[in-house]
């Protein structure tokens, strides 16, 4: 951290929100070893799986803007609360559903239910960290991604295997209701730990808060030109194109994590050995990511250290899709992770550079919004692929592509102005 004040709000707020995330993310995954077995239970189709499992993301969409909107308005204490403590209760319901259809019920549930959490985040460390900090604190934020499927994996594959038959119930059932019971309790103790504003923070002296407000003040003070209102905001086609970069990367990250239990399962591996199968990917970017963003703030460098990842990403599927074994295949995959969680922290730097405000709430749900419908499509490719040809190949060939195009586009975006550039953070740092 830059000094002694930022590190305190960090250790303040950040292991907290990655406690949240990382179970916020474990009930959204979780689905993907669930269907291990669950698949066969109810007697769903690959195709009818990728369907339900993406379906998350058009609930997760329609109500995406006005959440964030809300939490602009009320405060992120009150509303991060209420949207954990809802999916915590909704992602446990996933354990009764019997066919197709109610599995389709509560995955988009659930996705209304979660919307607004993510970019509520990423809006809500606007508010403690300045522009220069903001790419190395987002990247421990996501951290919680890679780790959360890291233990999560294994840790899921362990319950499925010792809990099938409990009181009744399957493994897959158990799985859902206990890990969404920390989520209920982090809900509920987000309303003591979290405080909407540095104005607001008894946790730190009368002189450390008055330094706080100055400093993110003098921020706001360096980037004049940012966008204030929403309506310029929706309108503005830098956020389109940044929703259509996210699209790509959610694509991704969707399409593989999602599908990464089976793939490994179809390997012959048991269910607690694809666990830890399911995990290297995600140890191997949990390292990276940090590394890369640390980079980008440290070379005050934004374009390319979203480029060159999310391409790389796109190249590794490519070689997935071609690779002979499942040593190959797993390498390549850990790739391509690696470059799709070294590019997204990143990533969030580039709108809350643009916007400030209401503009930040509505443009950067938007955006999580516009490239959220990827976690819809990578899914559902991958799905209805391996239905047609029996194998997992041609799917990442194809979001390969998706990945490949979204790289190109951010360079385009960043030659089109001068905001993206690294000059505007050295001149903050200045």
């Amino acid at each position: 951290m830059a000094d002694a004040l930022a590190g305190k709000v960090a250790r303040r707020l950040l292991p907290f929100l990655m406690l949240c995330y990382f179970f916020a993310y474990l009930d959204r995954v979780n689905v993907g070893f669930a269907a291990l077995t669950m698949n066969r239970d109810i007697g769903l189709s690959a195709t009818a799986y990728g369907f339900g499992a993406g379906l998350f993301f058009l609930g997760y969409v329609a109500f995406e803007v006005p959440s964030n909107l809300i939490l602009e308005r009320v405060g992120a204490r009150i509303w991060i609360a209420r949207i954990m403590v809802t999916w915590s209760l909704i992602s446990a319901s996933t354990a009764f559903v019997t066919s197709e259809w109610s599995f389709y019920l509560v995955r988009v549930l659930l996705g209304l239910a979660e919307a607004g959490f993510f970019p509520g985040i990423i809006l809500y460390l606007t508010y403690w960290f300045p522009s220069a900090q903001r790419a190395g604190i987002v990247g421990i934020f996501m951290m919680a991604v890679p780790l959360s499927a890291a233990i999560g994996a294994p840790l899921s594959g362990l319950v499925m295997s010792f809990t099938d038959g409990w009181l009744g119930l399957a493994g897959w059932q158990w799985l859902y209701l206990l890990e969404a019971a920390p989520s209920l309790l982090l809900g509920l103790a987000t309303l003591f730990v979290l405080t909407d504003r540095p104005e607001q923070a008894a946790w730190l002296t009368p002189e450390e808060r008055a330094r706080l407000v100055a400093r993110m003040a003098e921020d706001q003070r360096l980037q004049p030109n940012r966008t204030t209102h929403f309506g310029s905001a929706l309108l503005d086609p830098r956020v389109l194109g940044l929703g259509l970069v996210y699209f790509g990367l959610s694509t991704g990250l969707y399409a593989v994590g999602l599908w990464l239990p089976q793939i490994v399962s179809s390997f012959g591996f048991t269910t607690t050995a694809t666990g830890f199968v399911t995990a290297i990917p995600y140890i191997v970017s949990a390292a990276g990511m940090l590394a890369w963003t640390r980079r980008s703030d440290r070379r005050g460098e934004r374009v390319r250290h979203v480029a060159i990842p999310t391409v790389v990403a796109g190249l590794a599927l490519i070689a997935a899709s071609q690779a002979g074994t499942p040593f190959l295949t797993i390498a390549a995959l850990s790739v391509a992770a690696l470059g799709v969680f070294a590019a997204l922290p990143t990533f969030w730097t580039l709108p809350t550079r643009l916007l400030t405000g209401t503009a930040a709430a509505g443009g950067i749900a938007l955006i999580n919004a516009l490239g959220s419908l990827g976690g819809f499509v990578g899914p559902s490719l991958m799905g209805w692929v391996r239905d047609a040809t029996g194998r997992f190949g041609d799917g990442f060939a194809a979001v390969a592509v998706v990945l490949i195009l979204a790289g190109a586009l951010v360079l385009r975006i960043g030659r089109d102005t001068e905001r993206f550039t690294g000059s505007t953070v050295n001149a903050e740092r200045a």
